[in-house]
């Protein structure tokens, strides 16, 4: 069992002074490097605390915006050998890419100052919560000496009470800890980084601007590694439950597995596809799971997602009279508006420390790894619901060929990037449309895949680029975002080609936020157009390399790849895709009928 600190089954944390992202040589790069003399023992200090811890866990960037009250810590990371210093240009974009590194990590970290940085990024570390990251928020807190006075402070709401900035992130992050004083602050800053990896959720640290230079004999030079113990089964509960789920799979005809985004957290990815091979059961992924388990099995169905499932996929799954949840999120918009035809009698949910099998019972303290891998050896062999599969499906249609300079229809858009998509790929799709027609991409093995479902925030995807480009050095990363999207946080373009990133970003401009206008229409959900590339090429101002371009047909946009894919192969590549306003998939519009059913049902009768 790996039991290493920040772990995932993934890709596994770079050496200290491995590099990540950021060449060392890349010109104006905000990410320091330095290695500096080395200290006495006697000058160990809470900020090289700190910096060696997130250095153990797996952390080799930090995403942060310098304010006062946290540039004294951020000297004693900038000072770190194996950590590099990522300055965004705002907390929201800090915080998104934190996400995106945990993504690609297995944990993420980002600094910021007291309130007015704390509070912008309490947004993107919330999306990390409702999504089971562990994503580690630092804050630089007032003087020590400020605390229980009755002085009023900069950057705060204009009272001497300080605690706003924790009180709003007590509802967004599973451990808070705000060091005061060098006595505890040791333990505290290990207990908030081991609960974050534990929990696989956000923590809140603020450290008091005074503090991070200190030495003090609770910290050692080089911390000693702590060991994270390894969530365990109660073992008569494992037993019973697979006992249990056994005895009502066997008996089932057509029984189906289905893989949820908790996976990620269960770290049960290699454990549910042990089961695939061990049962022959067909199985599907739910929209979130995307590119936590392979597509390229036999056996995979598709995407379960309702009415707006990948062909044939729902038919199998709803059909069968037994169908096993691995670490399902059941939401409205994953259910889409609640209008799954799911029984709750057929149905085995896992969650990543419990089974409830059917109706019940329900067994608690069993690990979902543990629980999948026991499954997998005692299951019987049914491949009736593959078959069924196989003699159902009907490949999909091909994509209408377009005359000679057509207007660019967003299905050829995506024809010509499932092309692109290679094992050294990832794709980030951001909230919109883009979410229905990257779930039709069918990805090589060991393409990654992410997007924010739970939290759905607009904007996401650009700091997540960042973050996750910056963990997974070593795929090209191509990035769908829709141009509502790309002007809530357009600026961290920048931090991308400072940091000498080479992903390359679709950019679709069909004039406004067009998965709203499928729920509801109205006047605002038109925006302002930009002139995207000439924003980038501005960004750009010759500084690092940077490619863009516009294109309004295939022809240009084949063109356009090949120069990405070719002679830009190193460069950021924004290609700027005009599209007609109305030109959605139509698992869209079907969904964001079906959501705005759900949205706009009337009160019940009091």
């Amino acid at each position: 069992m790996d039991t290493r600190i920040g772990s995932v089954d993934g890709p596994s944390p770079a050496a200290v002074n491995g590099a990540v992202g950021c060449p060392a040589s890349a010109p104006g790069c905000p990410i320091m490097s330095s290695h500096p003399a080395p200290l006495a023992a006697g000058e160990a200090s809470l900020g090289r605390h700190l910096a060696r811890r997130l250095v153990q866990v797996g952390v080799s960037d930090v995403f942060a915006v310098p304010g006062d009250f946290n540039l004294t810590l951020l000297d004693h990371l900038v000072a770190e050998p194996g950590l590099r210093l990522v300055g965004c240009c705002n907390e929201l974009n800090a915080g998104y890419a934190a996400d995106g590194y945990a993504r690609a990590r297995g944990v993420g970290a980002c600094a910021v100052t007291f309130t007015v940085g704390g509070l912008s990024v309490l947004n993107a570390i919330a999306g990390a919560y409702s999504e089971n990251l562990p994503v580690i928020c630092i804050a630089g807190g007032p003087n020590s000496n400020d605390y229980g006075t009755n002085r009023i402070l900069h950057h705060t709401i204009g009272v001497p009470d300080f605690s706003q900035e924790l009180r709003c992130f007590q509802t967004v992050t599973c451990h808070q800890a705000v060091v005061t004083n060098l006595d505890d602050a040791h333990e505290q800053i290990d207990t908030a980084i081991s609960t974050a990896l534990r929990e696989s959720k956000p923590v809140y640290l603020s450290i008091s601007c005074n503090l991070p230079g200190i030495p003090h004999p609770t910290f050692s030079r080089d911390p000693v590694p702590f060991f994270l113990a390894p969530r365990m089964s109660n073992k008569m509960g494992l037993e019973a439950a697979v006992e249990a789920t056994v005895q009502f799979l066997n008996k089932a005809v057509k029984p189906v597995l289905v893989g949820g985004p908790k996976l990620r957290v269960a770290k049960a990815q290699k454990a549910f596809v042990d089961l695939v091979d061990g049962s022959g059961y067909a199985y599907a992924i739910m929209p979130s799971a995307k590119g936590l388990v392979p597509e390229t099995h036999p056996h995979f169905l598709g995407t379960y997602w309702g009415a707006v499932s990948t062909a044939f996929c729902a038919e199998i799954v709803e059909s069968a009279d037994a169908y096993l949840f691995a670490g399902p999120i059941f939401n409205d918009y994953s259910s889409v508006g609640y209008s799954f035809l799911l029984k709750k009698d057929k149905a085995i949910i896992v969650q990543p420390d419990r089974v409830i099998v059917g109706n019940g019972p329900a067994f608690g303290c069993v690990m979902m790894k543990e629980y999948l891998s026991e499954l997998a050896k005692r299951v019987k062999k049914n491949t009736t619901a593959y078959e069924n599969y196989k003699r159902i499906f009907v490949p999909d249609g091909q994509v209408l060929q377009c005359e000679p300079n057509e207007p660019l229809r967003v299905n050829v858009l995506f024809k010509h990037i499932q092309k692109m998509l290679t094992g050294d790929s990832a794709v980030i799709a951001e909230t919109g449309d883009s979410w229905f027609n990257c779930q039709k991409l069918k990805l090589p093995e060991g393409c990654g895949y992410e997007f924010q479902m739970q939290y759905g925030s607009i904007g996401w995807s650009v700091g997540a680029l960042l973050g996750y480009a910056q963990g997974a050095n070593d795929k090209r990363v191509i990035a769908c975002i829709g141009d509502g999207s790309f002007q809530v946080t357009a600026q961290d373009v920048s931090t991308m080609l400072r940091c000498g990133q080479n992903s390359i970003i679709f950019l679709i401009n069909n004039g406004g936020y067009t998965i709203e206008v499928e729920i509801h229409d109205g006047p605002y959900n038109v925006i302002k157009n930009w002139n995207y590339t000439g924003l980038v090429d501005a960004i750009h101002n010759g500084e690092g390399k940077c490619w863009t371009a516009k294109v309004k047909c295939e022809e240009e946009l084949t063109a356009a790849i090949e120069t990405a894919l070719g002679e830009k192969k190193d460069s950021l590549c924004f290609i700027e895709v005009i599209a007609h306003k109305d030109d959605t998939s139509k698992e869209l519009l079907e969904w964001g009928s079906r959501v705005s059913a759900a949205n706009s049902r009337p009160p019940n009768p009091q």
